[in-house]
């Protein structure tokens, strides 16, 4: 184990890495406020729209997970673009997986939002 902080101590450390993160991404990231403002809007729909607890979950967490794989899409793009600007197939491979990861994101979302909706509305 790493030496540092235990305990309460760490999580509120982490809480706050993981606040500053978010806060960069919202700050650098065109993509990340898009995907963002997708989430404000879907959550009070999928609050509306939802039958049951199973169908919020199955609206809103794909929102999430969207939200997570641009995030981690931008953690890969700063650390190759860190470590110099030459092209690079590692470096292009890497940041090629990270837009994929992004785009099957964005592909479970539809699909379960229209899966739902098709159910209530068809």
């Amino acid at each position: 184990m790493k030496p540092g902080e235990k305990g309460l101590a760490r999580m509120i450390s982490a809480t706050r890495y993981s606040w500053l993160g978010i806060k960069a991404a919202w700050r650098h990231e065109a993509a990340f406020r898009q995907e963002v403002t997708i989430a404000v809007i879907g959550l009070p729909l999928a609050i509306w729209l939802a039958r049951d607890g199973v169908e919020f979950l199955l609206l809103v967490v794909p929102l999430l997970l969207l939200l997570l794989a641009e995030l981690v899409n931008s953690a890969i793009e700063a650390v190759v673009d860190r470590f110099g600007g030459e092209l690079h197939e590692l470096s292009g491979r890497a940041k090629d997986m990270g837009s994929a990861a992004v785009f099957i994101a964005i592909v479970i979302t539809g699909l379960s939002w229209v899966t739902i909706l098709g159910d209530i509305y068809l």
